[in-house]
């Protein structure tokens, strides 16, 4: 009598294998604040980097929001930052963490760009979920100039840090990991704010008596 074959063990649930990458550009570029797989320092195209979105949670306040960077769609522009690549658990982790900072308290949408690594030819992409804060947020502040963002940034502060921290940090990263690009408004904003700042001293400074 011929034996029904013993049915084969079913493997256990896997966690998934293909990983998601995200790209930051403002502060995940030196603080992404979720465990990652990997990182890399490299570039998506067709947008520029604006100080346009308001924060009134992480760098500032109702009364005094900050200003935080945001991706303005320009078809020539290239955008430099790091692309985290999560996996397994990392994701569900990373994704429930993000929604928090970036959407619910930042104003943030997600999309999908293409992602090019730094150290790989300039035609390989990766794909990679992005958080851009659109003018149809509340928080959304604008174009202004690079003085009066600068301005801004200096009298602002939030939960955490200050505003200048957060631009003097990514004008180093840029400076420090993507020695070949030039930012022009992130630096002009970067200068602006240092000329500022020997005036609110000299300002701030009590007057001696003779």
């Amino acid at each position: 009598m011929k034996r029904d074959p013993l049915p084969k063990p079913q493997p256990a649930e896997q966690e998934p294998k293909t990983p998601l990458w995200i790209f930051g550009y403002g502060s995940l570029v030196w603080r992404p604040g979720f465990e990652f797989t990997s990182r890399r320092v490299g570039f998506i195209r067709g947008y520029s980097r604006r100080f346009w979105q308001g924060d009134t949670f992480h760098r500032g306040s109702e009364k005094l929001p900050g200003r935080v960077v945001t991706l303005q769609e320009d078809y020539d522009a290239c955008t430099w930052g790091v692309a985290y690549e999560v996996r397994g658990e990392q994701i569900a982790a990373s994704l429930q963490y993000l929604n928090m900072r970036e959407a619910v308290l930042g104003g943030y949408d997600t999309k999908l760009v293409k992602f090019h690594p730094q150290d790989k030819e300039a035609d390989e992409s990766i794909l990679a979920l992005v958080y851009i804060a659109t003018p149809q947020n509340p928080t959304y502040l604008g174009p202004a100039s690079e003085e009066d963002i600068a301005a801004q940034i200096i009298v602002s502060s939030g939960r955490t840090g200050h505003n200048i921290e957060y631009l003097l940090r990514l004008a180093d990263f840029m400076r420090y990991f993507c020695p070949q690009v030039e930012d022009d408004h992130l630096f002009s904003i970067e200068e602006a704010l240092i000329s500022i700042l020997p005036c609110l001293c000299h300002a701030e400074e009590p007057l001696v008596e003779g």
